[in-house]
This record gives structure tokens, sequence and C-alpha cells, in this order.
């Protein structure tokens, strides 16, 4: 794991993530906190993550198509310097009539992020090799859950003291910072060609490049049984993610009876246990299939966020949900770093862009029916069952990944017939 942080490309784009990811979880914190405290309304604060959702479902995928033809390090400068700018905006938002402007900046800010991620989740293989892939992952999810950990205290301390302008000052610097860092690497970062693909010489052509492009990466969704399931398992566990993003805050506020420091301690829980949860995975990345790390963590993962919901229907306070966050941050980096090592290796690299991206909006799409659905649930009905779609469509897409393994195992283990052998096909 350390050798791999002490390759210095990888280390400057580690180094990087995580101070952009430090002011992203502070501005994570303060932003929603402010949008329900000005409005108390769930209605505006699922409106506000349902303006980042929008255009992942639109740009999510065309995105990969670019990202598969820029080079992937410059694309990343360029999206941290956007970024930074498209956050200025906020510093003029002084009440609830100026409340458009953060959803404007959501769906900008996600616009930018559609180009971002699958950039850097394409340039890890570039920059470390596929041996050591896993480890990378590992220590990007270190990186996620350190921010988790430290941004969002940070991010309910400076709101607390200097309001949202301080928060969006701090992600202003974060992102220039990254991308000073990320502007330093020395490697080859251009995506490779697939064969006869030439540039095009008109708008025209230049259109319907982009569309026979996407639709190459798309066909191979369905030649693959891994990647169908990976995106029935996304679509699944997309619908409670987007529950759970507009509804986190009110129930910590309502049910638990928290403020903006409890909120900030719980997401803090969570990273302390994905922290650990970077470790173990690291340790066990050469001896566990990422399918398995990912049915097991999924399954446990569900069970342990229905124990966030309906503990306090038994006891009051934040202590065991602080416990439970541990154990569902240690839960969540085994996830994360499974899911993102099975996507990246599911295709060749001409293509890796387009399939992450493909992934990107499918989560966007099914997250943003879950928060449409918490939204207009969320004033009207009892927050703890309407939060807890998230925790059974883990304990559900757990179930499912678990199954394909076992008849994975059970096809190989299949007798093969006599015409089968001998043509090199496999028995149907």
């Amino acid at each position: 794991m350390l050798t791999t942080l002490r390759q210095r490309n990888f280390a400057l784009l580690w180094t990087g993530g995580l101070i952009s990811l430090l002011g992203d979880w502070a501005l994570m914190v303060g932003l929603p906190l402010f949008v329900y405290a000005l409005t108390g309304s769930t209605v505006a604060t699922s409106t506000m993550f349902m303006a980042g959702l929008i255009p992942r479902v639109l740009l999510g995928s065309v995105a990969g198509v670019f990202v598969d033809r820029w080079d992937r390090r410059r694309t990343m400068v360029a999206a941290d310097l956007l970024l930074a700018l498209c956050l200025l905006p906020l510093l003029a938002v002084h009440g609830v009539d100026r409340l458009w402007i953060v959803y404007l900046v959501q769906f900008a800010e996600s616009s930018i992020v559609q180009f971002f991620r699958p950039a850097e989740g394409a340039i890890l293989p570039q920059l470390v090799g596929a041996e050591r892939l896993m480890a990378a992952n590992a220590l990007t999810a270190t990186s996620d859950n350190l921010a988790r950990l430290v941004g969002p205290p940070i991010g309910g301390f400076i709101f607390a003291f200097l309001g949202l302008n301080g928060v969006v000052v701090i992600d202003v610097a974060s992102f220039l910072v990254a991308a000073t860092l990320i502007a330093s690497i020395r490697a080859r970062t251009q995506p490779e060609r697939a064969a006869g693909i030439a540039a095009p010489g008109t708008p025209a052509g230049a259109r319907l490049a982009v569309w026979r492009e996407w639709s190459d990466g798309m066909r191979l969704v369905p030649s693959s049984r891994m990647i169908v399931v990976l995106f029935v398992f996304t679509a699944i566990t997309g619908v409670g993610e987007g529950v759970m993003s507009s509804l986190f805050v009110p129930f910590v506020t309502k049910v638990l009876g928290g403020d903006g420091l409890a909120f900030g301690s719980i997401l803090a829980a969570q990273a302390v246990g994905g922290l650990a949860g970077s470790f173990v995975v690291a340790h066990v990345s050469g001896r566990i299939a990422p399918a398995r790390m990912l049915g097991i963590a999924t399954f446990a993962f569900g069970f342990t966020d229905l124990a966030i919901f309906y503990y306090p229907l038994f006891v009051s306070g934040i202590a065991l949900a602080l416990l439970f966050m541990v154990i569902a941050g240690l839960l969540a980096t085994g996830i994360g770093v499974s899911m993102l090592t099975m996507q990246q290796i599911a295709v060749a690299d001409v293509y890796r862009g387009r399939l992450l991206g493909a992934f990107a909006t499918t989560r966007a799409l099914v997250g943003l029916g879950g928060a449409a659905i918490a939204g207009v649930l969320g004033d009207h009905v009892s927050i703890m069952p309407i939060i807890s779609i998230q925790g059974f469509s883990h304990v559900l897409a757990g179930v499912i990944v678990l199954a394909m393994i076992r008849r994975a195992r059970a096809t190989a283990a299949r007798p093969v017939s006599v015409t089968a052998e001998r043509t090199g096909a496999p028995e149907r």
C-alpha cells in the first residue's frame, strides 16, 4: 500500500484529491444545513440534491466519450479550475429569494464533475498498473475517509462562526490547490484510441462520431454478465442513496434531535470506520475476490443502516448512531473499492471512461427518483420508514451479487459435453 503511495504521480493525484475532498465535505455539511435552516423544508433540501443529480443523468454517460478522447490529466485540471469559479455565486446567497443560486451552482458543479470523475477513475490504471490497482483504490478510499473525518467538523465549525461564505472560500481554495498538484503529474495520460477512428471534419461529423463512440461503449454492457450485474446493483442501491441524501439531515435533526455539530460528528464517525476499512481492504485484497467482497459488504451495510434508523425507537441520543456509523464506514469502503475495481477491469482502457460515465448516469437517474420520493413524502410521512429504503436496497443488492457468485461457481463446476469440449464452446 505504501509502495503505491511512494509513486510520485499517484502521490500528486492522491494529495490533490484529498485536499479538494476536504473542501467538498466542508461544503457538503454547510450547504444543506444552510438551506434547511433557511427554509425548514425537506422539499427545498431534496431540490438542492436533485439539482446536482440532473447533470449526472444528462451528461454522465456522454461525458465518458470525451474522457476517452481527451488527455485525462488536463481534463481534471480544467475541471478543478472551473469548479472553483462556479462556487463564487454562492457568496451572494443571503436569503430565500436567492435560493435559486444554490440550485444553479449545484447544477453547474455537478455538470463539471461528470468529466472529472470518469477521468480520475480511468487515469488510475495508467499511473499504477493493473498489479497495484486494488491498492491504489484502497488508498483513494483512505483519502475519501480522511476527508470525511476532517471535512465535516471543519465545515460545521466554519459554518457556525463564518456562515456559508466561509465554507465556500475554503472549498474554492481547495480546488485551486488540487489543480496545481494534478498539473504536476508527469506521465502518459492520453487515453488509448480505438483503431480506425479519425478526427471528424465538420460539426455534423463530430456529432456523429460522438454518437458512434457512445454506442460502441454501450454495446459492451450486455456482452458481460459482470457488467450487467454491476448495473443492476447500481440501480438498486442508487434509489436508497437518493433517499438518504435528501433525508439524512432531517433524520439527524428531527429524529435524533441533533444539531450541526451532531451531524458533522456522525459523518466523521463513518470516516473513522472508513479509514479502518481502507487498511483492511488493502490487507485482504489479494485473498478475496472483488465480487465476493462487494456482496458481503453490501449485505452487512444494509442491516447496519437499518439499525441506525430504528434504534431511536428504543434508545435516545446519538451514541449508538456514532457506533453504527463506524461499522457502516468500514463496510462502505469495502463496497466502494471492490465496485470501482470491478468497473475498471471490466473493459479495456479505450472504453473505460464511457463505462464509468454510464455507471454515474445510472446511479444519478435512480438517485433522482429516490430524492423525489423523499422530497414529496418527507414533509407528510414519518421519516424513518422512507429512509429505511436505503437499508433494504443494500440488503437486496448484496443478495443479488452473492447469488451471481454462486451461479458462476455452479456453472464452472458443471460437466462439459463432448461437443462443447471439442469445439471450445460452452455448453448451453
